[in-house]
């Protein structure tokens, strides 16, 4: 709660910064829509995360303050966000010990 009318738009600015670059939205009962990409690649990708029902994409996700975790069945990915940084990492298991990928999400602009 800000105590002080002076420092409101200080507070404000600060936290209109800190949500343009983070990849989810504060309303946890929201949804929000993120584009993700692959640095290396460049190819782009939508996830829908809904909050009230806990699921990206409609799959189950374990949602925290700093991160959200979800399992693609599809592709038996685990997947693990960092709300902070928009850091997408993507752990896939094979035969021959399994592989990271590295993604950056932000929220999707029209």
């Amino acid at each position: 709660m800000i105590r002080s009318a002076r420092w409101a738009p200080v507070y404000g600015f600060a936290a209109g910064l800190a949500l343009a670059g983070t990849a989810a939205p504060a309303e946890p009962g929201a949804a929000a829509s993120l584009t993700c990409t692959n640095p290396a690649s460049g190819s782009t990708w939508q996830i829908r995360i809904d909050y009230a029902n806990s699921t990206v994409d409609s799959h189950p996700a374990q949602i925290s303050k700093s991160e959200i975790s979800w399992r693609d069945p599809k592709d038996g990915a685990n997947y693990t966000l960092d709300r902070a940084s928009g850091e997408l990492t993507e752990i896939v298991a094979s035969s021959t010990g399994g592989y990271f990928l590295h993604h950056r999400c932000a929220a999707k602009t029209d």
